[in-house]
C-alpha cells in the first residue's frame, strides 16, 4: 500500500490549470511535512502555481530561497530529446541532496509532455516509468505525481501511463490503487486490452475533483 501512495498518476482532460488548486493544497502538505518539493512544468504553469501558492499563504520567496520550493520551467534536456537513464539519475540525485539537506524526503510531480520536450518522442514512455517506478520502490523517501494530460498526449502514451502507476491520484484527499497497473518485466498484452484501457482513462478524464 505504500508504494502504491507515493507512486501515482494524475491523468485528467481539459484545461491544466484547473488541477492547480489540488496540487497546491498537496504541496502545502508536503511542505509541512517536511519534504522538498519539485514542480515541473512549462512557464504559464510555474507561474499559475506560484500564484496559487501565495494565495494559500505560503511564502514562495522564501520557500524557493531555502529550496524547500523549487519550480523549474527549465527543459529537462536542452538539446530538447528525451533520455530515460539520465532523467532517473537526475531524479534521484535530486532525492538524495534533499535527504543530505535535512529534509524528509523529495515529493517531485511533472506534466509527461513537458518533460519530454519538443521531440515528444511517446516511445521511450514505458521504459521510463517502469524504471522510474522502480525507483520509486528502492528510495521509500521519494513520492510524487507524473501528470498525464490526454489533451497532448497520443493514446498509447496515456496507456503506458495507466499501466506503469500503481496509484491514481484524484484529488489531495483522495488517491486509488490502479488495477490497470503492470509491475517492470511484464509485457502491456499481459493485463488489460487497448479498449479496457482507453475505457479507463475516460472513467478517469469524466471524473470531478471531489472534497
Amino acid at each position: 500500500m505504500e508504494h502504491q501512495l507515493r507512486h501515482q498518476c494524475l491523468i485528467y482532460e481539459g484545461s491544466p490549470s484547473q488541477k492547480l488548486p489540488v496540487l497546491t493544497a498537496l504541496i502545502q502538505h508536503k511542505l509541512r511535512e517536511g519534504y522538498r518539493c519539485l514542480y515541473l512544468n512549462s512557464t504559464p504553469m510555474v507561474a499559475g502555481l506560484r500564484s496559487y501558492l501565495a494565495a494559500m499563504d505560503i511564502n514562495v520567496v522564501s520557500e524557493i530561497a531555502k529550496a524547500s520550493l523549487v519550480l523549474s520551467s527549465e527543459p529537462a534536456f536542452p538539446d530538447g530529446g528525451f533520455d530515460a537513464g539520465a532523467m532517473l539519475l537526475k531524479l534521484e540525485d535530486a532525492l538524495d541532496q534533499a535527504l543530505n539537506d535535512g529534509y524528509k524526503g523529495l515529493w517531485a510531480t511533472g506534466d509527461i509532455t513537458w518533460e519530454f520536450g519538443p521531440e515528444k518522442d511517446f516511445g521511450k514512455l514505458l521504459e521510463y516509468e517502469q524504471g522510474l517506478d522502480e525507483l520509486f520502490q528502492k528510495r521509500p523517501e521519494l513520492c510524487g505525481i507524473c501528470q498525464y494530460h490526454r489533451d497532448t498526449l497520443p493514446a498509447e502514451a496515456m496507456q503506458h501511463g495507466l499501466l506503469s502507476h500503481p496509484g491514481i491520484f484524484i484529488n489531495d484527499t483522495l488517491s486509488r490503487i490502479n488495477p490497470q497497473y503492470l509491475p517492470a518485466g511484464f509485457s502491456p498484452e499481459h493485463r488489460a486490452t487497448n479498449q479496457e484501457l482507453d475505457d479507463a482513462v475516460n472513467r478517469l478524464c469524466g471524473l470531478k475533483d471531489r472534497r
